[in-house]
């Protein structure tokens, strides 16, 4: 019965298709087609894959434009503004950003000072001003969480639907935007600058850098660009010891290690927090005792009072706040070389008053007069700071800004030549200069040490122990001076000897070479005068003596040599010029007991061929402090290092494991550099080549001795930062000779590092240390 029915039904579902295909119900055939029907509307073409993207790989892939016209933050109009966005596709095309939900604009104006105190010209910041904070929100909703959870007006922030990546934002509450400057000036500067939030990569995870639209400077009564009278320190002079944040245009140089709110970049952009609004009522003034315990958050006088920190906390100046922010900066230039910083215009010096001084000047109370000059001079505002800081009393020549470099060649010891004698007796003679003559007397010295030792058939130097002193030299006629040495058995004088100098003076208060002792009487005066009791160089100047290098296996003593490898271009991958741009000068980055400036001076003592290490241990900071306030250093158990040789203790000193202004933290961290740890290139020369063909380093250095014998260079090297038990067992695993491990021959084989760490390997240290330097 069941079946009957299905097979009912089937046959009555056949006729009625049967019926519905015939057209005249007489043959079954299909009729002819029917009339086409109306085309329908075109649908919109979807946006081909890669035209947009919600998504960037780093913070230089995005990048957020601003037009002057499209601006209103001044004056009774609404608040408006609208922006583009884009961000790099996988192509590496700029093409529009998508879904922005949360941006933040920052405002400042310059306006005239109408006041006797501080700067001419002064920042403004629009939302402080307006007392709403110090930038403005935007999002889709007109509403933000602001730090700490409250939640605040934001203007409101809409993508346009015709054109992605452009936006517009404006103000849906009471009144105007706070950012608006309702009573500013139109025909003064303004900056305006975005910061964007929640951006990731394409597998979600946040941005590491901010993202800062670059600042746009403009008149906004005419909007044309405009350019700050104020600026008078640029983010490239930053750069010089902060490093490079890499993949933004030369027009748009940006700071990639400043450690304060995670690094906002740019000098433009600190200012439009750290102005006059944020200034404490007696910025830096000293209590009862002369000490300092705050500090003043304006720009000028926050930057002196961080970068004099080390000194000001060792001239016992600092305390409390203060102390704790500052007391570890430690400012590798002299602070009284102002142009260090100061690079863009003339204000630092043509500008005088007494917030930007007192920076550094901590101890001045302007107020009685104490600590200003010898005449301790009142000074109630800064009316009469030019009549006295102009001329011969501006600060260029009171700080005698770039005067330490000429008063270097003031004093010169120009080697001759070298030769032994059938006594076995090695003689070195030169030319000494003082003051621009020929002089015999070198009393003017205070370090009066020779530079000497042989160099090998490989370049490699051989350090002598034992030298004579310049001083203990005879003069054959005016500024002749010769040196004698007798040959013992463990100095190589078979082939080429090395001479130099390290040797330091001071200045008197003409400009002169002068001894470096205040109280002696002798023929070249006494040192230049101090600036409120402060010496006016931190450390003496080291006497600019070239290297030389003499043959003296043949009978010429003129006879040049083989030269040491730190002189051969090739074979040294960082420069002179490279330590200069952030300490100014070697000379003050070694102190006052060394005086020297070259590589070809330094490598007397830091060779691979000089074992041994006064720094051998490494400490750290453990955070506690004794009971007078000094922090509580410990070892870092399992490391020590035994030698001296110049590419090791470089990497050392500057990563905090050598000891010093740079150290390490509880947490073994480097706490004092300001570069990126991982900037080979604030060092390097640009494009250098670390390894050679064959594996080896490029300066063919093949072994650095220690104490017990000799360990693999590369190796010694990556410890300086690498000082886990697993990296020093991931080193012996590739073939490298390790401290505590040594082999007794200088003869080691090649360590295989540059098989995965050679430049343009996967990873390679161009690769690896590419963080913001490369």
């Amino acid at each position: 019965m069941k079946k009957n029915k299905i097979t009912l039904l089937a046959m009555a579902l056949f006729c009625a298709i049967g019926v519905s295909a015939c057209s005249d119900g007489e043959d079954g055939k299909d009729g002819a087609p029917g009339e086409p029907g109306v085309p329908g509307t075109p649908g919109t073409p979807g946006a081909p894959a890669g035209s947009t993207v919600d998504a960037v790989a780093t913070a230089a892939d995005f990048k957020l434009t601003l037009q002057p016209a499209d601006i209103v933050v001044v004056g009774a109009d609404d608040f408006s503004i609208k922006f583009t966005a884009t961000g790099k596709n996988a192509k590496g095309d700029d093409v529009p950003f998508t879904g922005l939900d949360k941006v933040a604009l920052y405002v400042t104006n310059q306006v005239a000072n109408t006041t006797d105190s501080g700067a001419p010209m002064l920042w403004s910041n629009n939302a402080l001003a307006n007392e709403f904070g110090s930038s403005m929100y935007c999002t889709p909703t007109g509403k933000a969480t602001a730090r700490g959870g409250a939640e605040v007006d934001a203007c409101t922030l809409v993508e346009d639907a015709e054109n992605p990546g452009t936006y517009m934002g404006t103000w849906e509450h009471d009144g105007n935007a706070p950012v608006v400057a309702a009573a500013g000036d139109p025909n003064s500067m303004f900056r305006v600058m975005v910061r964007t939030y929640n951006v990731t990569d394409a597998n979600g995870v946040g941005i590491s850098d901010k993202l800062l639209s670059t600042p746009l400077d403009f008149i906004p009564a005419t909007g044309e660009m405009a350019v700050s009278a104020k600026d008078s320190v640029s983010s490239a002079a930053c750069i010089q010891c902060h490093s490079e944040l890499m993949g933004y245009g030369d027009d748009d140089k940006r700071i990639a290690n400043i450690g304060a709110h995670h690094n906002y970049q740019k000098v433009e952009n600190c200012i439009a927090c750290h102005n006059p609004a944020k200034a404490n009522e007696t910025p830096n003034k000293p209590d009862d005792d002369g000490i300092i315990q705050g500090f003043n958050p304006n720009f000028n006088a926050m930057i002196h009072t961080i970068h004099a920190g080390g000194h000001l906390a060792e001239w016992g100046v600092l305390k409390g706040e203060a102390l704790e922010e500052f007391a570890g900066v430690h400012f590798p230039a002299e602070l009284n070389e102002c142009k260090t910083c100061h690079d863009n215009g003339n204000q630092w010096k043509e500008n005088v008053y007494r917030e930007a001084c007192v920076g550094c000047h901590v101890t001045v109370n302007f107020e009685t007069g104490e600590g200003h000059s010898d005449f301790q001079l009142p000074q109630t505002d800064d009316s009469q700071c030019m009549n006295c800081h102009i001329g011969n009393l501006s600060p260029e020549v009171a700080h005698k800004v770039g005067i330490r470099a000429e008063y270097a060649s003031l004093v010169n010891v120009d080697f001759t030549g070298a030769s032994v004698d059938s006594s076995n007796v090695l003689t070195v003679t030169a030319d000494v200069t003082i003051n621009g003559a020929l002089s015999s007397d070198l009393t003017v010295l205070s370090v009066a040490n020779t530079l000497m030792g042989s160099v090998d058939a490989e370049g490699e130097v051989h350090r002598w122990r034992t030298r004579p002193a310049l001083t203990s030299g005879t003069f054959t006629a005016p500024g002749k001076l010769e040196l004698t040495l007798p040959v013992t058995a463990s100095m190589d004088v078979t082939g080429t000897v090395y001479v130099g100098t390290e040797a330091t003076f001071c200045v008197d208060t003409t400009g002169k070479a002068a001894t470096c002792d205040e109280n002696a009487d002798l023929e070249f005066g006494n040192p230049i005068a101090t600036i409120h009791g402060r010496d006016v160089f931190s450390t003496a100047i080291g006497v600019t003596t070239k290297t030389k290098f003499f043959d003296v296996s043949t009978a010429a003593a003129d006879d040049e040599g083989i030269p040491a490898r730190y002189v051969v271009a090739e074979r040294i991958t960082v420069a002179e010029s490279k330590c200069e741009s952030c300490h100014t000068s070697l000379d003050i980055a070694k102190g006052a007991t060394h005086g020297v400036y070259t590589f070809d001076q330094c490598m007397d003592c830091h060779n691979n061929r000089y074992p041994g290490s006064y720094h051998g241990a490494v400490e750290y900071d453990t955070g506690e402090v004794d009971a007078d306030g000094n922090p509580i250093m410990a070892p870092v158990e399992g490391l020590t290092f035994a030698n001296r040789d110049l590419m090791t203790v470089a990497h050392r000193f500057h990563t905090g494991s050598f000891g010093g202004g740079i150290y390490l933290d509880k947490n073994l961290e480097t706490v004092g550099y300001p570069a990126l740890a991982t900037d080979c290139q604030a060092c390097h020369k640009d494009g250098a080549t670390f390894f050679a063909a064959d594996g080896g380093l490029t300066s063919g250095k093949r072994s650095i001795q220690v104490n017990t014998g000799y360990i693999s260079p590369v190796a010694e090297t990556c410890r300086s930062c690498h000082i886990s038990a697993s990296a020093l067992a991931h080193f012996e695993s590739n073939g490298a000779t390790v401290n505590g491990k040594a082999d007794t021959s200088a003869d080691l084989p090649v360590e295989s590092c540059a098989t995965c760490h050679a430049e343009g390997k996967t990873y390679g240290v161009d690769k690896v240390h590419a963080g913001g330097g490369h």
